[in-house]
Order: structure tokens, then sequence, then C-alpha cells
């Protein structure tokens, strides 16, 4: 002992420092760092040193997405704690003890009411504190309850997932739980009321496999591992090495599982914007505000040759706007949604939501992208099956909440290659069709280019079909026609003039409802122009078919197809023997 120093003095000294270290520190367990804890919370729990993002509790989740920190919790149903008497290393019930001594809630399930951008909205949390957020009877009844909650309520659902799966304890009873909450969300589906996913670090097992993956739109939290069976049992099953980002957010997106990967702290911006535009907030349109991109304004080859060739490579012009170009433009609150929740996300079929200056709709198009790089990422406008699955899942989350579907479809046909044949793409583009005739919701199709084929009319089967002035509609490319039937490309100006694939031309054939004039050099030369008189041009048949019962759509956009083509004489030009 030294002197003058009192026995035990030491040790509570360090007990005390010990008990502050713990409180102030904390070790993260990515990086092994200790991380002072204010920064850590100040970072929305986020490392600042690696960008791990820990479990919050369900508090801090209320916290972090109800607007000013204000909520109520909903009381949920009570269930017996052990029915099987379970027990492995230790009783069931002595680690349900420990889990609500821990974490101070009775369970992995905890719901709120609060407001989130001023709409009235209900979240679910599944606690990852809490036996690692596993799924039980207590859990499912808890889901099921906060759902009906919700509908009875009129809020939109909001379920925040962290969860190892199924709780083992329980069993069958547990796994009866992935048929219950699936029971609870289609009543969710078929009451109108939006439901938004939150997955987040770590979502595994049923709870992937059964309420999580049913959402309307689903949001991946960055840095979130998510999958069905655990990556070592892969691992283990397969006998190989799985890549490193194997069921990371990213790689679920590619994969076209989630619509979008979020960081934390943009997570409550993003909720704001998707409920908007779900619950059709009345919304103010900023002006349209586009600057014309700069060219060079070299003469195009070709030009000259027919005015019907002409209008073919207006059509094609480089510096003409394209889908995103025009949501840029034109759209107020995008959110851009991807994937179609069977195998990947196709960049050539983009899609979202958003305020078509003060109307919230659903918009999908092509897009072709502008520079290399660009236009390889987006395939030059070619979807693969996927592309027109996703478009499919827009147009059913357009009937859901009777959103207008707007489709801007600008391609030169669907991908031709033996990857697509092999997904179906044929199929995916007969159900496009049949999706699109089918949908209880107004929508307006726009030819703003190109309208090639089967891969354009797959999203062009609205009740108005509307085109540019300065584009095109065809079964094939002019060029392919002049080789096929002219067994040569040079009559290609011949061959676009004997299609009759002009604006003009569908219009006296009665193919579209509208033309949409363009300044007079083309759209490529004056955006601005182009994009207030298409914001318009649609906005006005919109408002139109908004007039009409929802429910006899359908027949009407039926009625309106089956009459094309009928009583129609098809003249084609004349042209010299020697051209046959």
């Amino acid at each position: 002992m030294l002197f003058g120093k009192k026995a035990g003095i030491k040790n509570r000294n360090r007990e005390r420092y010990e008990r502050i270290r713990r409180l102030m520190w904390i070790k993260c367990e990515s990086c092994g760092r200790l991380v002072y804890y204010k920064d850590y919370k100040d970072n929305h729990y986020i490392c600042p040193r690696c960008g791990r993002a820990f479990i919050m509790t369900p508090k801090q989740r209320f916290d972090l997405l109800f607007d000013n920190n204000e909520w109520q919790r909903v009381e949920l149903p009570i269930v017996s704690d052990d029915p099987l008497n379970f027990v492995d290393r230790k009783p069931y019930k002595d680690r349900l003890a420990e889990a609500r001594a821990d974490t101070g809630y009775n369970d992995a399930i905890t719901t709120a009411d609060g407001v989130i951008g001023g709409i009235p909205s209900t979240i679910c949390v599944l606690n990852g504190d809490f036996m690692l957020g596993s799924m039980g009877r207590a859990a499912g009844d808890g889901i099921v309850a906060s759902i009906e909650h919700a509908i009875e309520q009129k809020r939109p659902f909001i379920m925040v997932t962290c969860s190892g799966g199924a709780r083992m304890q329980e069993n069958i009873l547990s796994l009866m739980q992935m048929a219950r909450t699936v029971v609870a969300v289609n009543k969710l589906h078929a009451s109108g009321t939006p439901y938004i996913v939150l997955l987040t670090d770590p979502t595994f097992g049923g709870v992937t496999a059964s309420f999580a993956m049913l959402g309307d739109i689903h949001i991946a939290e960055r840095g979130a591992r998510i999958g069905f069976a655990g990556r070592r049992v892969i691992e283990q099953n397969i006998r190989e090495k799985l890549p490193s980002n194997f069921q990371t957010a990213e790689y679920l997106y590619d994969h076209g599982m989630v619509d979008m990967v979020v960081p934390r702290a943009e997570l409550k911006e993003k909720l704001e914007k998707i409920l908007a535009v779900l619950t059709k907030r009345p919304h103010t349109p900023r002006a349209i505000n586009v600057a014309t991109p700069t060219t060079d304004n070299k003469k195009v080859r070709g030009m000259g040759e027919n005015d019907a060739y002409d209008k073919v490579l207006l059509a094609r012009n480089e510096n003409r706007p394209h889908f995103l170009d025009y949501i840029n433009g034109i759209v107020d609150d995008w959110t851009y949604l991807a994937g179609d929740r069977l195998f990947g996300e196709d960049p050539a079929m983009c899609g979202g939501i958003g305020y078509w200056r003060d109307i919230p709709a659903v918009i999908i198009g092509q897009e072709k992208g502008r520079t290399i790089e660009t236009r390889q990422f987006h395939r030059f406008g070619m979807p693969n099956p996927e592309g027109y699955r996703k478009a499919q899942r827009l147009m059913r989350l357009a009937e859901k909440f009777k959103l207008p579907l707007i489709s801007l479809f600008d391609t030169a046909g669907a991908f031709a290659g033996s990857a697509a044949e092999e997904r179906g793409q044929s199929q995916a583009i007969a159900e496009s069709i049949a999706t699109g005739l089918s949908i209880k919701t107004p929508y307006v199709a726009v030819n703003v280019g190109e309208g090639g084929s089967g891969g354009a009319i797959a999203i062009g089967t609205g009740d108005r079909v509307l085109m540019l002035e300065n584009t095109i509609y065809s079964v094939i490319a002019p060029e392919s026609c002049a080789s096929i039937l002219w067994k040569d490309n040079k009559y290609k100006a011949t061959a676009a003039a004997a299609m009759k694939l002009t604006a003009r031309d569908m219009a006296d054939l009665n193919v579209i409802d509208k033309i949409v004039d363009e300044p007079s050099g083309g759209a490529h030369t004056d955006w601005q122009t182009t994009m207030e008189m298409l914001a318009t041009s649609v906005s006005e048949q919109i408002r139109e078919l908004q007039k009409i019962p929802t429910d006899t759509l359908p027949a009407r956009r039926g009625e309106k197809f089956l009459a094309m083509t009928r009583d129609v004489e098809f003249c084609a030009p004349a042209h010299d023997a020697d051209d046959k």
C-alpha cells in the first residue's frame, strides 16, 4: 500500500473510471477501434472511421424518422412466453428474461405512430438487439396487429427489419409467422395502403422470405447484409468462395431486389418524398428551366433524301433529349425505383415516381445515354427482360395507388442477345403489353424518339398515345427493311417512305391520338420549348382521363386498340421496277 493512501480507494476510482469509459466510448465491431460516443451518436450510430452502421434501438429509429422526435407507441398483443417448454443450454424462458433485462423491451417488435414530412404514418421496428430480432409468435402477432392498425387508421406503413430469421426456440410456431404476416401484408395491399420496407443490417431467413420482400418499395440501408441463408452456410453447401460483396445492399440492388440503397442520414428525406407522391400531397411545380447542350451543328449524313428519312435522322439525333433529361427538366421530387424483384436492375428501362408538374405519377421509359460510357451503361435504350418486368411492376404500383402512368418510349427495340432469350424476352414483352392494357389507372404513352418494334409497344399501350413531331414508329428499322426487301441498304430512304413511319403517318392511320409540336429546328435545338410543350400536352391528357371512372379504362383502352388497323388502305410509294 502506498504511504498516505487508504485501502480500497484506488479500486473504487478504477471501477468508476471503467464505468465512465464504457459510457463515453464504444468499440466498433468492424474496424475494432474505439469511437467517442458523442461522435458515434451524432453520426447516426455509424462508425465515423470505417462507416459501419450499428444496430439502432426502436427508439433511435423512431427519433431518426419521425418529425421532431415526436411519436406515440402502439400497444401490441402479449403472448405466452414458452408454449414448447424449449431448453437448449439454458431454458428459453431464461433467454427471454435476459433479453428483456438487457434491452428494456418485451420482445423483438415495437411499433409507433408519428408524422413523416407532415404525413401521419406508422413505423414497425424489428429490434436486432432482442435475440437478434428473431421472429416468434410475439413478433408475428405484433406485425399483424401493427398492419391492421395502419389499415384502420389509414396510415402508410413502414417496416424496419433487422433480424437473423425465425426463432428456433419456437420451431413450427415461428415458421407459421411467415404465412401469418404475409396474410396481413395482402390485406395491406388490398386496402391501398402504402407499404415501404426498410432493410437494415442484418436481415435474413424467414423474415426476408415473407413480409420483408413484399413491399411496394424496398429501401436498403447502406452497409446492410440481406439474404435468406447465411454466407457461411452457402459456402459450405456449394464448396466455393462467394464474392466479397455477396448479400450486401449493393449486391441486392444489382440483382433487382431493392429499389434503392440509401445512407442512414438520408432515409428520412427519402421517405418524405416517396410518401408525398404515394399519398398525393398537393404540389406546386417549379418552373421548367433547362439549357440546350451545345452542338457543332454539322450536317447529318443522309439528310435531304426524303422527308420520311429526315424524320428518322431527327428522331436519332445525338443531341435530342432522352428519358432522364425529361425527368430532370419536367418532374419534381423524382425518386428512381429499381429492379424487377426477380433477377436484376436494367438501366435501359428507367422508372420511378414524382410530380409531373403538379400531378403525382409513375413514370417509365427507355434511356439511351449520351456519352460513350452512359450509352454502354444504358445499353443504348434496348431493355432486357428484367427491364420490361420492372416496367410491369411499376404499372401495377401505379394501379394500386391510382397514380397516372406516363411512359416516354424511345428505343430501337428490345435487346437481342442469347441471355435475353434465355430469360424470356418474348414473354416479358408480351406480359408488359398485357399489363399496360389491363391496369385501372390513366395511362399516357409518348413516343419521344424511336418507336422500335415490340420493344416500344411494350410500354406504348396507353389510353392516349402521343408522338413528338419528329419521331418515328415502326416494326423494323428502315435500314434493315431495305436490306431485307430491297436487298440493298442504299434504299433505306425509300423504305422509310414506304413504311409510313412518321408521326403524321401514325395520325393518319389512327395509331396515335395527338402530335406534340417541336421547335422549328427539332427537339435537339431547343430543350426548353420542347419540354414545356410536352409537359403541357401530357398534363392535359391526364386531366381528361382522370374524369373517366378508372374501372372502365381497361375496356375502353382495349377497344381503342382493337379498332386500330380496321378499314385501312395501304398505298406503297411508286418506285422503278429496277428498285425491286
